[in-house]
């Protein structure tokens, strides 16, 4: 059974459209029965950001090649699943400071990633990614938009070779009620979890 791994970083929890939309693809996606779904909401972990004594630890231990140790829990988790979903709404033209802590969390030399002389490889075991967002008003053509790219880009820095964004947007712009435009939404959701599950 393969592992799939969905992160949680929908700051309004049940209240938020992202966790709407999110919660959809995810019903899509394991309907088969295929995944073994581990769920990781961010609101309720400990993460700490890499400051003072916090980063010297881990200086430390990657200098003493001590990839077991409890704090790189989340970067262990990461890299043995199979398929990755992360949901976060857009956050100030990017994403929620908690997601990005986590992500420092992730990135650890030797267990999602790899940087030697030739270069930098990631050593993820994905070969799918699918961030699911939503955003306020119309950002997706915009060079403003800084979250799916960011996301796009950490992808491939893990070596996951396929990466889609799942998004609903112009929520707020009041043209069309919210609720229209997530369940529009769902159209796109339907495809994207037919990628994924190829």
């Amino acid at each position: 059974m393969e592992k799939l791994l969905f992160v949680d970083s929908c700051i309004r929890r049940e209240k938020s459209r992202t966790k709407k939309l999110a919660d959809y693809f995810m019903a899509k996606v394991t309907e088969s029965g295929r995944y073994e779904v581990d769920k990781l909401c961010l609101m309720d972990e400990p993460l700490a950001c890499l400051t003072e004594g916090y980063f010297r630890q881990r200086v430390e231990l990657l200098r003493k090649k001590e990839l077991e140790h409890p704090r790189f829990r989340y970067a262990h988790q990461f890299a043995k699943a199979d398929k990755i979903v992360i949901a976060a709404p857009f956050w100030d033209l990017s994403i929620p400071a908690l997601l990005k802590v986590y992500i420092e969390n992730l990135c650890v030399n030797g267990i999602t990633f790899s940087c030697t002389a030739q270069g930098l490889t990631g050593l993820c075991k994905a070969d799918d990614m699918v961030f699911v967002t939503t955003r306020g008003t119309s950002y997706q053509n915009s060079p403003m938009e800084m979250g799916s790219r960011y996301m796009e880009a950490m992808s491939k820095f893990w070596g996951i070779g396929n990466y889609e964004c799942l998004f609903a947007e112009g929520l707020d712009a009041k043209a069309t009620p919210p609720e229209e435009i997530l369940e529009e939404s769902k159209k796109l959701a339907d495809e994207v979890a037919q990628r994924f599950n190829r």
